[in-house]
């Protein structure tokens, strides 16, 4: 099959065109900037574009399907080439339903921790050497793509993200992939700039489960509020599973979870991640993988790639990053650390870099989210303001909104480097929150002052 990719250069659209490579298919496509890794793996298997830019004469009418990535505009010369000869345009999430209509498409919904879930459950089919299709949201050690399709497998797991499909498809992704299984691990609102009200936001999952297929399952977190509101207010016909957080304990820095079998030590710690483990255990299940089967496999995994992911360790020292950004989630991943850790000074920062954590209103939501933090640090680059077009956010702003009298805020990527490496880090945990990079801060470099 013949498949052209408009903007093949984003983290989600290089790896679905990497898996069509893999499957056998036709793939081209064109960007305007294609960064690493995409750009070097993109090369190695001989698809990467010659020349950056859009090409409507590279746009044939024997193109059997073109893929929109959210990257292209409106108005992108190959799109409206492709709109011109009439071809089928798919977006991302559209294209992935149709590679899995006839299997058992499993979707991993929620506002946080749907990567992490998702990336336990294919942690646990890897481990038992069950093979299935896949689409998730980060790199996975023992995964060579973030996306495998084939023809054999019976089943799809789905990371089922809420934001829009694409520039001409205005529908949150995972109200395309119909599941019949569906998981939600919490509801806190975001995306604000596509969902300017909370309810608008929560309506986007109620309309995930009834999307559901008649017959189908619906794994819900029965610890968060509103997710249990929503989904003990369905009435189509599926079953319902609630799942809460286990019992376990910390024991010098080692989280051990209670299980039938006794404690059992892993790898990944705090409550939000014990909580997202009891939700993949039950999906698993489902899936045909018994409970003794899913301890077994869950103590060696590690964690999702940016997801609470360790970057260093020293004596008295460790340093992690994580994808952490809206208010809920940082709350919970500033808890866990303070948690496996209490005894060490906690050093919290949190670049703002979203669309959401950048709005003046959106702040307020972020008071708390550092409580646990002993020193609580928040970045914000105004140039990411501008190029998001957002009303400029000012020092008194967040520091109202963290509601934190000793609240250390950096707006300067310099300043923030220098505070960051004349930190006296003895015998302290070191988090650093974002979804950006601190304005170009070198990991490699922390990993320095750690070790």
């Amino acid at each position: 099959m013949k498949t052209h990719f408009i903007a093949i250069g984003g983290s989600a659209m290089h790896n679905l065109a990497l898996a069509l490579h893999n499957k056998g298919y036709q793939v081209t496509g064109s960007d305007d900037a294609i960064f690493e890794p995409s750009k070097s793996r993109l090369d190695k298997k001989g698809i990467l574009p010659a020349e950056l830019g859009w090409f409507p004469e590279k746009i044939t009418a024997d193109i059997e399907a073109v893929i929109l990535g959210m990257h292209a505009k409106a108005d992108n010369p190959e799109l409206l080439k492709a709109q011109e000869l009439g071809l089928k345009i798919y977006s991302y999430p559209e294209f992935l339903y149709e590679q899995s209509k006839n299997k058992t498409r499993v979707v991993i919904g929620g506002s946080h921790g749907k990567t992490t879930i998702t990336s336990m459950i294919l942690h646990v089919m890897h481990y038992h050497n069950i093979a299935v299709d896949y689409m998730v949201g980060a790199q996975l050690e023992g995964f060579d793509t973030m996306v495998h399709l084939t023809e054999e497998n019976d089943f799809m797991v789905l990371e089922g993200d809420e934001y829009l499909s694409s520039p001409i498809d205005r529908r949150p992704k995972f109200h395309l992939y119909q599941p019949n299984i569906a998981l939600i691990s919490g509801i806190a609102w975001d995306h604000i700039n596509v969902f300017p009200t909370y309810e608008n936001y929560v309506n986007q999952f109620e309309i995930f489960i009834d999307k559901i297929t008649n017959g189908g399952i619906l794994v819900y977190n029965a610890d968060d509020s509103e997710v249990k509101r929503v989904a003990e207010a369905a009435t189509n016909p599926i079953r319902k599973m609630a799942y809460t957080t286990p019992n376990y304990d910390v024991k010098d820095g080692v989280t051990l979870l209670e299980t039938p079998e006794g404690p059992m030590p892993i790898e990944v710690f705090g409550a939000h991640n014990l909580n997202n483990l009891a939700g993949a255990k039950w999906i698993c299940q489902n899936m045909g993988v018994d409970e003794a089967d899913f301890y077994e496999a869950i103590g060696s995994f590690k964690g999702a790639s940016k997801r609470l992911e360790k970057i260093a360790e020293g004596k008295g020292k460790v340093a992690y990053k994580d994808f952490a950004h809206s208010p809920s989630k940082v709350a919970a991943t500033t808890k866990a650390v303070k948690e496996q850790y209490p005894d060490r000074t906690l050093v919290a920062c949190l670049e703002l870099h979203t669309y959401s954590s950048l709005n003046a209103e959106f702040l307020k939501e972020y008071e708390g989210a550092l409580e646990y933090a002993d020193v609580a640090v928040v970045f914000y680059s105004p140039d990411a303001v501008k190029i998001k077009q957002l009303e400029e956010v000012t020092y008194e702003q967040i520091a109202k909104a963290f509601n934190r009298e000793d609240l250390i805020i950096y707006t300067n990527p310099g300043e923030f480097k220098t505070f960051l490496f004349n930190q006296n880090l003895e015998n302290s945990a070191l988090l650093l929150m974002s979804s950006g990079n601190y304005g170009g801060l070198n990991f490699d470099e922390v990993k320095d002052i750690i070790k």
